[in-house]
């Protein structure tokens, strides 16, 4: 082969730490953009690009890797000019410590929830619900991670008004309408709702939502829980194992029934029911849902122990 055209790989392995999480997902939602994809399959072009544009903005750490390897450019390891030229390069960003921060520092969910096995058609432990050690593992793992996003959101946006689903929000894009114009007091009360919850867990008690917005975070913590379960995040697999496993792990309809009173809070998505949170409203007084304002959230419902107002933010 002639000397001045022969081929070498070039193996290299880069470590690379996300300083902040926003700005990376706002480039690479920008390189999606600007990419020119081809239909694949019974996909167009346009479908294609909008389901990379959601592996960017998914609700869970796999999105952070999606970005990542939207800005990596593998082949800026060559200088220009130099009597050389990549002919071809693969990229593959290899998530190591995202599974693994949900569960840094669990607790011993093995002895905080016991697992009862007995089969009785009238126990109390396990005849209905049971919180079992690898689910509490999954809840308690996501709602720390949500609350990472959450405080993220409020450090690197603080009172800017949301003004539509995309632009490198973590979390309060995702919430109802009515609270886009929330300032960042508001949304460090949203944040601090996950670590509620988590604490809940934490203390071998079931993670009851106390108030609207807790009952927000609950619904979001139990939707990415049953993804976190399903593909492996959150709680590394290994890790996950070496907790005992029950037949009651992720029966999700029924944690749903148990640890949510209702699903009231889903009407504020509804664009139709538009004016819902207001309890003077028609709909609110047909459906019986009580107060859902913004204002409201953090007060706590009725037939609920109030938080300690003293406990502190994470950040």
């Amino acid at each position: 082969m002639d000397e001045a055209r022969r081929r070498f790989m070039i193996t290299a392995e880069v470590l690379v730490e996300v300083t902040d999480a926003a700005i990376l997902r706002r480039a690479a939602l920008d390189r999606v953009a600007e990419a020119g994809f081809v239909a694949d399959g019974d996909r167009s072009a346009d479908q294609v690009r909008a389901a990379e544009h959601d592996d960017v903005h998914a609700d869970v750490h796999a999105d952070v890797a999606a970005a990542l390897g939207w800005v990596v450019n593998a082949d800026a390891i060559l200088e220009d000019a130099v009597g050389a030229e990549v002919v071809s390069s693969t990229t593959s960003v290899d998530d190591e410590g995202a599974a693994e921060s949900g569960a840094e520092g669990m607790p011993d969910f093995t002895t905080l929830f016991p697992l009862c096995r007995c089969g009785a058609d009238d126990c109390e432990d396990c005849s209905g619900f049971q919180m079992t050690p690898r689910l509490a593992a999954i809840l308690w793992a996501v709602a720390q991670l949500h609350a990472d996003f959450a405080y993220d959101d409020v450090q690197h946006f603080g009172d800017a008004v949301v003004s539509e689903k995309d632009g490198g929000w973590a979390v309060f894009a995702d919430y109802p309408r009515i609270t886009w114009g929330q300032d960042a007091v508001w949304r460090r009360q949203a944040a601090r709702a996950f670590d509620d919850l988590a604490a809940d867990l934490a203390a071998g008690q079931l993670p009851l939502a106390t108030c609207p917005g807790e009952e927000m975070a609950m619904h979001v913590i139990l939707r990415s829980a049953q993804g976190a379960a399903a593909d492996g995040w959150g709680v590394p697999p290994e890790k996950l194992n070496l907790l005992p496993g029950h037949d009651d792990d992720f029966d999700w309809d029924l944690a749903v029934d148990v640890l949510l009173q209702d699903e009231d809070i889903l009407h504020l998505f509804d664009e139709q029911l538009d004016g819902i949170e207001d309890p003077e409203s028609e709909e609110n007084q047909r459906f019986r849902i009580g107060d859902y304002r913004p204002e409201a959230w953090f007060k706590p419902f009725r037939n609920a122990t109030p938080r300690d107002g003293r406990r502190p933010f994470r950040r």
